[in-house]
């Protein structure tokens, strides 16, 4: 423990050390029975430290609150350390305690007493006060890895504060589409969220049964784990007012009903979290630091849930492995990391790749005996009176499928490679969208945030361009009005793309330029085998015209 200032001394008077015990009167011993207890309160507000290798978290002694807790080894906005307290001018600080009202407590504005004394290797702070306005003791507790265990003892009910919002972030970090805010739960081993945007009113859970809650944005967690029962656990929906420095707000609840004024209808929207004691004692175990799947699977809580990967969470964990190898072996940017396990994953999957490309090139030679077989039944295909002639139908169908018989073909063959290889694109794609080692990881040049779009949009246009050329490489569909829904498709991407994550855009450009390769020798190929094909068909041509 490395205070900031003098620790404030108590006002509780020091016990003699050298008078001896005297016994006293029955009447003076009555009086001082029914004689209040003495107060204890700061002499002066000061700022305490508890740190350790992980994480450096700050007090203040007015109300016993949490001012500041930063991890370690993790960069944070505008390149500075990663602060997780909100910054605040007015706003109740986290630890906070409220009454049923959430209206903050009367003690909140007293000076606490702090004994550092009470464990030697400074991990630990007390807070105490006893006077006019209550009596509450916090204890607080930094662990070796970086959990923050906390103990309240106040009133018979209360509730203690754990947010407004997550972090110091800029007013562009609130408006990212992709960094999302929720307050989030454990109960029955399932998540559940809530959503600040779509909140109006409080929400209110019971104690029993919730494992954790949490704060949480796409990469960062603060969470409060109950070690013992709790009564309840209540969110408030809060607008956040910028303040004149740029990274702080201030916290308002949103009006009953939802029912904004026009000027507040531009604000960020985030939660307040409340955790209420029962029986005038609260003792939770919080985490706040990154969502890193490892290090919150290490935790006995289930935390690491909070990192939803969806329905291809079984293929985005390996991945996620297999991206941090490459990083901590091969090379120590996540940029790169990412160029070479996309090209990893293409290289697996070349077999695949191949299988499609040769059904696709028997599909391509049997086109136009397809094509001849439909314009053959076009004119059967509906009767006189424009309804559709079944029949007519079977028997088209049938002839297609004895076509593909006779000359060995599947003609899902080509899709099939494609729907093996889509899961795991879309996993890598889930992966890389939610993976907070690629947050302020820069890659090159200009690009310093592998989490942020590309302020100056060359990596989506590029993007873009590579895949009009891959493209134009393959074989247009025959119907027309596929043709121009596929001539459509690199726009409609690269407009969706201007606002992704500058690493999931290099993702892509980095398959495309890898298909695009790939393709070149598949026509490559295809051009070989044709001029193959037409070379030892010229003899047998030859051959019949001298019969003739």
């Amino acid at each position: 423990m490395r205070p900031s200032a003098p620790a404030p001394a108590s006002a509780e008077p020091p016990a003699a050390a050298t008078a001896p015990p005297v016994a006293a009167a029955p009447a003076e011993a009555e009086a001082a029975e029914l004689s209040p207890l003495p107060g204890i309160a700061g002499a002066e507000e000061g700022r305490f430290v508890l740190e350790n290798g992980v994480a450096r978290a700050e007090f203040g002694n007015r109300g016993a609150v949490l001012l500041s807790f930063v991890v370690k080894g993790q960069a944070g906005a505008a390149g500075g350390e990663l602060e997780l307290v909100q910054p605040r001018s007015v706003s109740p600080a986290p630890f906070s305690l409220v009454d049923e009202a959430l209206v903050p407590l009367a003690s909140q504005g007293a000076l606490f007493a702090v004994d550092p004394e009470d464990d030697p290797a400074g991990r630990a702070l007390r807070f105490r006060y006893r006077g006019e306005l209550g009596e509450v003791e916090k204890w607080f507790r930094l662990r070796d890895d970086g959990r923050l265990d906390v103990e309240v003892r106040g009133p018979e009910r209360f509730g203690i504060l754990l947010g407004p919002g997550l972090r110091a972030r800029t007013r562009e970090e609130f408006d990212n589409r992709f960094e999302r805010r929720a307050g989030i739960w454990l109960a029955g081993g399932e998540i559940e969220s809530l959503d600040p945007a779509k909140t109006e009113d409080r929400v209110e859970l019971p104690g029993a049964g919730v494992a954790w809650v949490a704060l949480e944005d796409t990469y960062f967690l603060a969470a409060a784990v109950p070690t013992r029962p709790i009564d309840r656990i209540v969110f408030e929906p809060v607008l956040l007012d910028p303040g004149e420095a740029p990274l702080v707000f201030d916290a308002r609840p949103v009006p009953a009903g939802g029912e904004l004024a026009a000027e507040d209808k531009a604000l960020a929207r985030s939660l307040r979290a409340y955790l209420f004691a029962s029986g005038g004692t609260l003792e939770t175990t919080t985490y706040w630091g990154p969502k890193q799947y490892d290090r919150l699977a290490s935790l006995p809580y289930g935390l690491e849930k909070s990192v939803q990967w969806g329905f291809l969470g079984f293929l985005a964990l390996p991945l996620l492995a297999a991206l941090q190898w490459i990083h901590g072996h091969l090379v120590a940017n996540y940029g790169w990391a990412i160029v070479l396990l996309t090209t990893a994953l293409k290289i697996v999957l070349l077999p695949l790749s191949i299988a499609g490309f040769k059904s696709m090139r028997k599909m391509q030679k049997l086109a136009p005996r397809m094509q001849a077989i439909r314009e053959r039944y076009r004119p059967k295909l509906r009767g006189k009176d424009g309804k559709p002639n079944l029949e007519a139908q079977r028997q088209m169908n049938e002839e297609v499928m004895a076509l593909y018989r006779t000359e060995g073909v599947n003609p899902a063959g080509g899709c099939l490679p494609l729907l093996v290889q889509l899961p795991i694109f879309l996993a890598f794609y889930h992966m890389l969208a939610k993976a907070v080692e690629l947050k302020w990881a820069g890659w090159a040049l200009w690009i310093r945030d592998l989490a942020e779009p590309d302020p100056y949009f060359v990596l989506p246009i590029v993007m873009g361009v590579t895949q009009i050329v891959q493209q134009k490489m393959t074989p247009p569909p025959p119907d027309p009005v596929q043709r121009r829904m596929m001539q459509l498709l690199p726009i409609v991407f690269t407009a969706f793309s201007l606002g992704f994550p500058s690493g999931l855009v290099l993702y892509w450009l980095t398959n495309n330029v890898l298909t695009i390769g790939q393709q070149m020798v598949y026509n490559s190929m295809r051009d070989k085998a044709e001029a193959e094909e037409a070379a030892a068909a010229a003899p047998a041509r030859g051959k019949r015209g001298k019969r003739k």
